[in-house]
């Protein structure tokens, strides 16, 4: 069977797996395996496995993210874009079998760069141009020695990238072990960084290794690092300074042979002002910053994230799903507060609400629906148009007018002592005033300084006006504002 002619079974059905050996049996093989924990450590060790996986602990995915050396071919129903999985067996007959072994036998590996080029796409999913820039920024860093900050808001994938620049990184082959500063306990933080000695403290029973340790050879992922405590900081920063650690209790110094990737959606140049953040410290991490960024820059990229989470959350389902492209429309034009994290949850409810069928726009939970008076609103209500894209002054006021004159005051006043490009109101004359045009007016101008101010992105001009997104577009459609700003 060539390179690929050692043969691993990994199916908890047993009758198959009976079938598929008497048919092996006519054919030289290697080595079939019928434990799976053993079957995994072989694939460890070696290269060259051709696998058969019907019923498995471990899901395809994982196995083909895992080992990229060596070929599968299921025994159920699954599909899968990687290039090292070669298909499924739909029958269980020796014609069948020995066509996809043949497929497994002229199969070869890429080179290493496209193997780790292609699991980098895997795993960061997009290709807007702030993603692009993101896996740009990978590359450059991932085999340097230097750490790396990322920044970014709740949900944006910061472990995926740290995960990512650990896979391209000259420790890819040791651990990568992430640790949340921000979910334990201050006083147990240390123990967990740096380990203990038995008997250090009350419960310490025996010795133990930190994540320092557990991550020798390979990356430390500090996860929410602005959320330490800033006695921990003080301890961290000798480390980084030093390259050597002692347990608690211990005098022996270890060294910390570990990549550092730290990150944290907090604002630290600002926690640095207020004394909760050592700056020395923030100088010692932020040597290569990456910003992750959030989901409402990124809408282009939610057809992408949406067919990746249903391939992920499939398996785990057992059910199909499909998003209809009125409710991908509606999607891209929610602000996504969580981020790529609550896309992936809604996929999830998505799955058990509606298994098996295609998601449409009344499915989805209210919160991503268009807004409803965004719908039913029509626009041929333009007969105040033409007042409305203009600010009206009056160029000449008499001494009663200039009492009466009100403006809002939001900025730097102009030449004639009025708030520069701010509102003039009109004095209320007994002629009256337009009520509607003027709160319009209002409005008109409020959206193109937000507009303004966010470099023409609407979903970040859109909170700044404390509104969605979908009723800025509107608004914008309704007076004719376009996205020159």
């Amino acid at each position: 069977m060539g390179s690929f002619g050692k043969i691993l079974i990994i199916d908890g059905d047993l009758e198959r797996r009976g079938k598929l050996e008497a048919i092996l049996s006519f054919m030289q093989v290697d080595w079939v395996s019928h434990d799976e924990a053993a079957a995994l450590s072989a694939l460890a060790d070696a290269a060259g496995f051709t696998v058969l996986l019907g019923q498995s602990r471990t899901t395809l995915g994982e196995l083909l993210h895992q080992y990229p050396r060596h070929v599968f071919i299921t025994l159920a129903a699954s599909a899968d874009p990687s290039p090292n999985f070669i298909g499924c067996l739909r029958q269980m007959t020796y014609h069948e079998l020995t066509r996809l072994l043949s497929q497994a036998q002229r199969w070869c590996p890429p080179p290493v760069a496209e193997q780790q080029e292609w699991r980098l796409h895997q795993l960061l999913v997009g290709e807007c141009p702030a993603m692009l820039e993101v896996k740009s920024l990978i590359r450059q860093v991932a085999d340097k020695q230097a750490n790396v900050l990322l920044l970014g808001e709740s949900g944006t994938g910061k472990e995926v990238i740290a995960r990512a620049i650990h896979m391209l990184s000259l420790q890819s082959e040791g651990p990568f072990v992430p640790i949340n500063c921000g979910a334990i306990p201050a006083e147990l933080l240390e123990s967990e960084l740096f380990g203990h000695e038995k008997g250090a403290f009350t419960g310490a029973v025996s010795s133990r290794k930190g994540r320092f340790e557990l991550a020798a050879g390979g990356t430390l992922f500090l996860d929410e690092i602005g959320d330490m405590p800033l006695p921990m900081q003080v301890k961290l920063l000798r480390v980084l300074q030093e390259r050597t650690f002692e347990r608690v209790g211990g005098t022996r110094p270890i060294t910390a042979n570990v990549r550092i990737i730290a990150a944290t959606h907090r604002d630290l140049e600002k926690m640095i002002l207020e004394r909760r953040f050592r700056e020395d410290l923030y100088y010692r991490l932020n040597v290569f910053p990456i910003v992750a960024p959030p989901l409402r820059e990124r809408c282009r990229d939610i057809p992408l994230l949406l067919h990746e989470l249903i391939n992920r959350h499939r398996q785990v389902h057992d059910a199909e799903l499909a998003f209809s492209a009125p409710a991908v429309s509606a999607l891209k034009e929610y602000a996504w507060p969580g981020n790529v994290r609550e896309l992936s949850n809604l996929v999830e409810r998505m799955f058990i609400l509606c298994p098996g069928r295609e998601v449409g726009v009344d499915d989805l939970p209210a919160r991503y629906r268009p807004e409803s008076e965004a719908g039913s609103r029509t626009f041929d209500e333009m007969d105040e148009q033409a007042a409305l894209s203009s600010i009206f002054r009056q160029p000449e006021r008499d001494e009663f007018e200039e009492e009466n004159e009100v403006f809002f005051d939001f900025g730097a006043d102009d030449a004639d002592g009025h708030p520069d490009g701010d509102f003039y109101l009109p004095p209320l004359t007994a002629e009256g005033i337009n009520l509607k045009e003027m709160l319009a007016n209002i409005e008109i101008d409020m959206i193109g300084r937000a507009l303004e101010a966010s470099d023409g992105v609407v979903a970040r001009a859109a909170e700044q006006l404390g509104m969605r997104r979908t009723t800025l577009v509107e608004k914008m459609k309704k007076y004719g504002i376009g996205r020159e700003y």
